[in-house]
């Protein structure tokens, strides 16, 4: 067992995969913090944690918990965060980190005033083949990478009576699709291909500008079309495209939707180098194409004893047993407390607060350039 304890804010939907992947890791969980007294007294009876806490202070004060995951809504992570690290605990949030660069940037320099660890939730990374897929650009198996395009796309938002917290701007942001999921393949791309994003060329659009908004609470991902309603305009993103330019002239593109049927978490991407493309997607995730041009192409089922080293230890089951979404979550806590473990003298391997600040600087330069219907530099 962990020598580390283990503290939760908001218990909806990736609340309970935070619960659910740190058991799996044997790391204690000491209670959770919910939006009211009664939801964390609900939410603690739910997820059998021992302790209630009634306010984000009682929780700070708590000597016992070392490490808060912060699993709420946007416009609350920056005030919790930085509570909790002049608290003197390490905090793991959910993306978007903050609502502004102003705010990340501020985060990052807490954590380092008070040597305290913060990491955010780009655990998309830990899929065992997109760990394979980034020791094989390393080695250079596909040669030089050219181009590097894909999408994530979603339905979950498909009809105008769908209604999630992440409509409201004050909530969730200007920015909607771009932030929520957008960012999560902008950070793959750059982190699979070891170059940052340069230049940005955005187009942004609200196919459904006026929704039904539910006269009650809607959790992620639940349906709210038998629910009383209001009419409210919408001004977020439902969709957006996205040229690229990174570092080394590479170039992209990328696709992000909330309102594409029939597609649930779709997220895919080819990367198209001198000697060969590897391409990857969410749905098929134990599955990586190999794409030639003078052999037959290859799919490579996710498989240990296939694996490169570097990609070998984070895959968790042998070959023909299928490791998904929650797993990604176990992964990436595992590299999280390891480091904190370890005292912070190993490279931090985990997506950062610098990390999501630089999130949030690409989506700034989008958001401006969609605006002024011209390239932004980064």
């Amino acid at each position: 067992m962990s020598q580390l304890q283990a503290a939760i804010i908001g218990a909806g939907f990736v609340g309970r995969a935070h619960v659910d992947a740190l058991r799996r890791l044997d790391i204690p969980v000491a209670g959770v913090l919910g939006s009211s007294a009664e939801r964390s007294e609900s939410s603690r009876r739910l997820l059998n944690l021992p302790r209630a806490y009634g306010s984000l202070e009682e929780l700070a004060s708590d000597s016992e918990v070392h490490v808060v995951h912060i699993c709420t809504p946007n416009h609350l992570h920056f005030e919790q965060a930085s509570t909790l690290l002049r608290a003197g605990k390490h905090v793991m949030c959910e993306k978007p980190v903050a609502m502004t660069t102003q705010e990340s940037a501020a985060l990052i320099d807490l954590a380092r005033e008070h040597k305290r660890e913060g990491g955010v939730c780009y655990n998309l990374r830990y899929y065992p083949l997109c760990q394979e897929a980034r020791a094989r650009l390393a080695s250079g198996a596909i040669g030089e990478p050219r181009l590097v395009h894909g999408s994530f796309l979603q339905d979950w938002l498909f009809y105008p009576t769908d209604w999630n917290w992440r409509l409201e701007t004050e909530l969730g942001g200007d920015l909607r699709a771009v932030s929520d999921i957008g960012t999560h393949w902008l950070d793959l791309a750059m982190w699979l291909t070891g170059r940052k994003i340069l230049e940005v060329c955005g187009d942004l659009a609200t196919t459904i500008p006026v929704r039904q908004r539910p006269r009650g609470r809607v959790e992620t991902f639940q349906a709210a079309a038998a629910v009383a309603s209001d009419a409210v305009k919408i001004s977020t993103d439902d969709y957006a495209s996205v040229l690229l330019r990174f570092e080394a002239n590479l170039r992209g593109c990328m696709t992000v939707s909330q309102v594409s049927a029939g597609r649930k978490a779709s997220l895919s991407f080819e990367i198209d180098g001198s000697e060969g493309s590897l391409a990857w997607n969410s749905e098929s995730p134990n599955q990586m194409w190999i794409g030639h041009r003078n052999q037959a192409n290859q799919e490579l089922l996710k498989d240990p004893s296939l694996m490169t080293p570097a990609a070998r230890g984070y895959a968790a089951y042998p070959g023909g047993h299928s490791e998904g979404y929650p797993d990604t979550f176990v992964q990436l806590f595992k590299d999280f407390y390891a480091h904190i473990e370890g005292g912070g003298a190993s490279v931090a391997t985990f997506p950062s607060f610098q990390t999501g600040h630089d999130e949030l600087v690409l989506c700034e330069a989008i958001a401006r350039s969609a605006r002024d219907r011209r390239w932004v530099e980064v």
